[in-house]
């Protein structure tokens, strides 16, 4: 390939890229400092519990085929608005444990499998728990993992169409090549005197 169009391209790609995932890079830039200084940024964790009884033939059958689970379920999301997937329904001889779970939040419920009561648990990590589970992809769903994926394609495209286009630059190309390895010598030094 001729590297007038190699250079093209490289600039083409690099540019319009760059301009697409601007707010996907500019987002995880922020979100990767929130989460290495999580202690800073996360004192709004809210805790709330409520305590209560449920339908008793819900929870007490012998059979635990017979556990209306469904019922379980939409009855702390309608009653107290309960939010993300259930993560874990664990029925054991004398406890029902249910896990919902959402980026920056979980709720955990903890039934009596004989007198049917029950508390909740809801903890809610404000805004910052939020952006910080979609930076990790934690609790996120599907969709959310995709966009990860698809975010770390481009990202990957963009560095690799910025060293392209430096080395297409005479003037620029030996300073760059330099500055790269200055770079990941530096990366190795603190992570191996220092962040162990």
């Amino acid at each position: 390939m001729p590297k007038k169009f190699i250079a093209k391209y490289s600039r083409w790609l690099h540019i319009y890229l760059s301009m697409i995932s601007f707010i996907i890079v500019l987002f995880f830039s922020i979100t990767g400092l929130t989460l290495n200084h999580a202690d800073f940024f996360q004192k709004n964790t809210s805790i709330t519990q409520h305590k209560g009884i449920l339908e008793p033939s819900w929870v007490n059958a012998t059979d635990t085929l017979k556990i209306k689970k469904l019922d379980i379920v939409e009855h702390f999301r309608n009653t107290y608005k309960v939010k993300g997937a259930v993560a874990d329904f664990s029925i054991y001889d004398s406890e029902i444990s249910v896990t919902f779970k959402a980026p920056g939040y979980a709720a955990d419920v903890f039934i009596n499998r004989s007198d049917a009561n029950y508390s909740l648990m809801e903890t809610n990590q404000g805004l910052m728990g939020f952006i910080n589970d979609l930076h990790k992809g934690r609790d996120t769903g599907k969709a959310w993992l995709w966009v990860i994926d698809i975010s770390a394609i481009l990202m990957t495209l963009i560095s690799l169409s910025g060293l392209i286009l430096l080395l297409y630059i005479k003037k620029k190309r030996l300073a760059g090549i330099v500055l790269l390895f200055t770079g990941l010598v530096i990366i190795y030094v603190i992570y191996h005197f220092w962040g162990q």
